[in-house]
This record gives structure tokens, C-alpha cells and sequence, in this order.
């Protein structure tokens, strides 16, 4: 298991004035997603293959 922290970055779709903001950081096993607003608070973790699906529906969508 790896103990380093996470990287996190900000999405680039986050509103300008901090109120939507979402940050991810991935890693091998998982692709972590959380309020940048609540830092220490809860967090999503999914497998990347996940992220990559829900990521090209987004994409598709748009």
C-alpha cells in the first residue's frame, strides 16, 4: 500500500468564484473526487475504469 498523500487538482470546469468546485487525484487502484469547499471531509474513490466511463459520458454529453 502507498502512503503518499494525493495530488489533488481542481477541475477546470469549477466556477470562477469557488462556489462549484470539485478536485480529483488519481492513483493507481482509484481516482479520488471530492468538494474542494470540505477538504477534510468525505470523498468519493472509484475504479479508473469508472472515471474513464463516466468521464465519456460527460464528454459525449456536452
Amino acid at each position: 500500500m502507498n502512503s503518499s498523500p494525493l495530488r489533488w487538482f481542481k477541475s477546470s470546469y469549477s466556477s470562477g468564484d469557488g462556489d462549484d468546485c470539485v478536485e480529483v487525484a488519481a492513483c493507481a487502484d482509484a481516482v479520488h473526487v471530492r468538494d474542494s469547499k470540505v477538504t477534510a471531509g468525505p470523498e468519493l474513490a472509484v475504479a479508473p475504469a469508472s472515471w474513464g466511463a463516466f468521464l465519456a459520458g460527460v464528454t459525449a454529453g456536452s
